[in-house]
């Protein structure tokens, strides 16, 4: 049960998607001119680090189908604000190859366009986590899973 929500969002398309773009994003901006170490270099990075971030959060809060759209609006909302970012360091020259500049964008696009995708998919089949499902076994009151056949914990 545990496992299977610790690793369940490195499953998802969209999370590694943004956590590799990040990576990626991250070590472009090792490589920019000096000026940008205290203007876009940071921030391109905290918001490309913020996609793959909100997308975990959001997941770990899908019990909760307002929290989790919340949460993957907000990875949406970064990946356009790190789209901007990119296109300020193209736009001023700090980021002078085109080629790396168009891939990033690209794939900023194919995120944000699997994002959206997602954001739908949520919108119209959010059902609750496998362990709060009906059926499943829970944790009762006592701090022991429930059982309804077992006399312990049960004192009816």
């Amino acid at each position: 049960m545990a496992e299977e929500d610790a690793s369940g969002y490195r499953n998802l398309e969209i999370y590694q998607l943004a956590h590799v773009l990040g990576v990626r994003i991250h070590k472009v901006t090792l490589t920019l001119p000096a000026i940008e170490r205290y203007e876009e270099s940071p921030q391109v990075r905290r918001s490309s680090k913020r996609i793959s971030a909100s997308i975990v959060e959001g997941f770990a809060l899908r019990k909760y189908k307002d929290e989790f759209l919340h949460y993957l609006h907000r990875a949406l909302a970064s990946a356009e604000e790190t789209r901007e970012h990119l296109a300020y360091l193209h736009d001023t020259g700090s980021l002078g190859d085109t080629s790396a500049w168009s891939d990033l964008d690209a794939a900023c696009q194919r995120l944000c366009a699997g994002i959206v995708a997602f954001i739908v998919g949520v919108e119209r089949d959010h059902t609750k986590p496998f362990y709060l499902r009906a059926g499943s076994r829970s944790i009762g009151t006592s701090g022991r899973p429930d059982n309804p056949q077992s006399a312990i914990g049960n004192p009816d």
